[in-house]
């Protein structure tokens, strides 16, 4: 399996809601389409500062977490923000990286928005199982 990546448009949830209930308009609203590295070993959203200042996202908090090396590293967590891909998507945090490093897509908002990994294609879509509505589990 090579590496795979996705144009996915992220979206400052905050700025959504103030839309929603007029206090600003839609056209208001920050957004970006990111080219984000497909992680099937990665559960969270990761950006960087870069993206984090251009949506204006805030900082909720820090949290520690292990990486793929087995060290633990403190982060910090921002967000709210809207997670899009073709006709799905997911509210989540993200985790902030230093720099600007490669913003990956995670499993907590790959399941949500149920896409699957095509490796052979190299490609990230919609769950072909469930093209129009995204199917999900309660238990």
């Amino acid at each position: 399996m090579g590496i795979i990546y996705a144009d996915i448009e992220l979206v400052n949830n905050d700025d959504l809601t103030l839309a929603r209930k007029g206090f600003i308009d839609h056209d208001k609203v920050r957004r970006m389409t990111v080219t984000m590295l497909v992680g099937s070993g990665a559960y969270n959203l990761a950006i960087n500062e870069n993206i984090k200042l251009q949506l204006g996202l805030e900082t909720l908090n820090t949290q520690v977490f292990e990486l793929a090396d087995g060290t633990l590293q403190k982060f910090e967590v921002v967000g709210p923000v809207e997670v899009r891909f073709k006709n799905r998507d997911t509210t989540t945090r993200a985790v902030l990286l230093p720099g600007h490093v490669e913003p990956l897509l995670g499993q907590i908002p790959m399941e949500d928005m149920d896409v699957v990994i095509f490796p052979r294609e190299e490609r990230l879509d919609v769950n072909p199982n469930s093209p129009l509505v995204p199917k999900k589990s309660l238990k």
